[in-house]
C-alpha cells in the first residue's frame, strides 16, 4: 500500500476498479484544513483522463508495471505483431488496446510495452517523435512561404495534421507523438 506522499508521475495505481496513470500532482497545503493531492490521472484501459482529489490519510493500491521494448513488425489485419529483439517472440496485440496509436506505428519501429504482474499487456509507448512521410496536402501557393497558419496534410500511415504552407508531397517530416502536431521537416 501506498501512501499520498509516495505519489509521482507515471506512478500506476487501482482506483475505481481500473488501472490508471498519475500524469501529473500537486501537493495543496491551505491555511486552514487539512492537506490533500490534486492529480490528473489517465486510464490505462481507456486513455481518458480524470481528476481528483486525495486526503492525505488515503491509502493507494500502487501497481507494478513492468516495460519491455518492442519491435514493431506489421499489422495482419486483426493483430498488431511486435517482436521481442532478444528472444524473437512474437507477440499479438488487439486493435482496440493501440487505439488511435496506429496512426504512428512505422514497421521496425521499437515501442516500450507495459505489461502487468499477470503478464497481460496494458499497452504501449510511441518513442516521442516520428518521422513520416506527406503523402496528400494542398499544392503550394507563391507567397505563401512563412505564416502562422499551414494547410491539411496526409501522412503515409493516414494521420492527418496540419503543416506548413512549404512542406510537399515526399517531404518526411517529424512529427510529436504525443501532441500529432508537426516539428520539423526530417
Amino acid at each position: 500500500m501506498a501512501t499520498t506522499s509516495d505519489i509521482r508521475n507515471g506512478m500506476i495505481i487501482e482506483f475505481k476498479n481500473d488501472l490508471y496513470e498519475i500524469v501529473e500532482f500537486l501537493h495543496v497545503k491551505p491555511g486552514k484544513g487539512s492537506a490533500f493531492v490534486r492529480t490528473k490521472m489517465k486510464s490505462i484501459k481507456t486513455g481518458q483522463v480524470i481528476e481528483n482529489t486525495f486526503r492525505t490519510s488515503e491509502k493507494l493500491t500502487e501497481v507494478r508495471v513492468e516495460k519491455h521494448k518492442k519491435e514493431y513488425l506489421y499489422f495482419d489485419g486483426s493483430f498488431y505483431v511486435f517482436m521481442d529483439s532478444n528472444t524473437y517472440e512474437q507477440i499479438q496485440v488487439p486493435v482496440d488496446l493501440i487505439g488511435d496509436l496506429n496512426k504512428y506505428l512505422i514497421e521496425n519501429m521499437v515501442v516500450g510495452m507495459k505489461f502487468d504482474p499477470e503478464g497481460r499487456i496494458l499497452g504501449i509507448e510511441l518513442p516521442i517523435t516520428v518521422v513520416q512521410e506527406i503523402v496528400e496536402c494542398e499544392p503550394n501557393i507563391r507567397g505563401n512561404t512563412a505564416s502562422a497558419s499551414g494547410k491539411k496534410a496526409t501522412t503515409n500511415t493516414g494521420l492527418n495534421l496540419t503543416v506548413p504552407f512549404f512542406i510537399e508531397i515526399g517531404n518526411k517530416i517529424k512529427i510529436d507523438t504525443r501532441s500529432g502536431e508537426y516539428i520539423e521537416r526530417a
